[in-house]
């Protein structure tokens, strides 16, 4: 679990820094945007999908995009002065690299899951 943290501070970090309308201060704060993140995405995403669910399947899901980005615009209104993405396309922007940087730290650092 922790390893999982650290990795997610770091897909935090390194795609706050790629990315010029995000902010991310103090770095540290990271951490807690890769903790408020994953409960959003564990509690809140699921009910918006299942809310959505006929505009995702008219889109045949490419909606889950603008969902993800919206989550992401949530847990930056909730850490508001620590972590800020400017709008709506950052927040897509954000959320797809998010996810490409974590596969990527994954794959270098795998965690000692047992299947």
């Amino acid at each position: 679990m922790i390893t999982r943290l650290i990795i997610s501070t770091l897909a935090v970090l390194i795609t706050a820094l790629t990315l010029d309308g995000v902010h991310v201060e103090p770095w540290w704060w990271a951490a807690i945007i890769a903790v408020v993140l994953g409960f959003i995405n564990t509690w809140i995403r699921p009910l918006v999908k299942l809310l959505l669910l006929p505009i995702n399947i008219l889109t045949l899901g490419l909606f889950t995009f603008v969902i993800n980005a919206l989550m992401v615009m949530l847990c930056s209104w909730l850490l508001k002065p620590h972590f800020e993405v400017q709008n709506l396309g950052w927040a897509l922007a954000f959320s797809i690299a998010l996810t490409i940087v974590g596969w990527l730290l994954h794959l270098v650092f795998p965690s000692n899951k047992k299947k």
